[in-house]
């Protein structure tokens, strides 16, 4: 199945950039696929997914977690405010932490909650109006923030421009990561993640590669 060729391309890739075997994780993307998709994949033994929507994932994965209760699931979508304590309570990760306002909101239902998904700062590599995401240059700052907090900031995420060389984006989220002691960089989708490995990737997200195209 798909999921043997895309595991196999990112250890081949692992292996090309001197990594370990292992040290990319794969973030199965499910957003808008049939649930006899997902099913398949969790049937292959793969455990990791992304979600866009909280909504979606709230009605889609409780009953696969009752069925597969070591799913690790994974928030990539951009987070209103308002749906915080709803994520919280799903994801096990929120990889789009992207203003002051999202961190704070997240700091205080966490406190009410008693546990904090692991987190990633989005950042908008390519500066675009239309894409959520912190700047580069107000990064540092979110950053801060989010450690005077006391949140669990474990890395950075990206999502280059479609229309420009996606290694000179790797490049610069590997860099702001590097100033700021983070190891963990979410960066590389279905066309691009073997080069985003190259360049330092430890979590890749593949969504129509694995599952096929969404359905119209």
């Amino acid at each position: 199945m798909a999921l043997d060729e895309i595991a196999a391309r990112v250890r081949a890739a692992e292996d090309k950039a001197g990594r370990a075997t292992g040290s990319v994780m794969l973030v199965a993307v499910s957003k808008k696929q049939p649930d006899e998709r997902v099913e398949d994949v969790l049937k292959a033994g793969h455990r990791v997914f992304g979600e866009n929507r909280v909504q979606e994932a709230q009605g889609k994965w409780p009953a696969f977690r009752e069925r597969f209760p070591d799913v690790e699931l994974h928030m990539i979508g951009p987070l209103q405010t308002n749906k915080v304590r709803q994520a919280i309570g799903l994801f096990d990760v929120i990889q789009t932490v992207d203003r002051p306002k999202l961190a704070r909101a997240i700091a205080r239902v966490a406190g009410e909650e008693g546990r904090c998904p692991d987190l990633f700062v989005q950042v908008n590599t390519g500066e675009e109006d239309q894409k959520a995401g912190v700047s580069p240059d107000e990064t540092d700052a979110l950053l801060t923030l989010c450690r005077d907090l006391g949140l669990p900031v474990k890395g950075l995420m990206c999502i280059p421009p479609a229309e420009e060389e996606p290694a000179l984006h790797f490049a610069l989220l590997a860099k702001i990561a590097a100033r700021n002691g983070l190891d963990q960089l979410s960066m590389g989708m279905s066309a691009d993640f073997e080069t985003a490995i190259v360049l330092g990737a430890t979590h890749v997200r593949i969504g129509s590669a694995l599952f096929g195209e969404r359905p119209v």
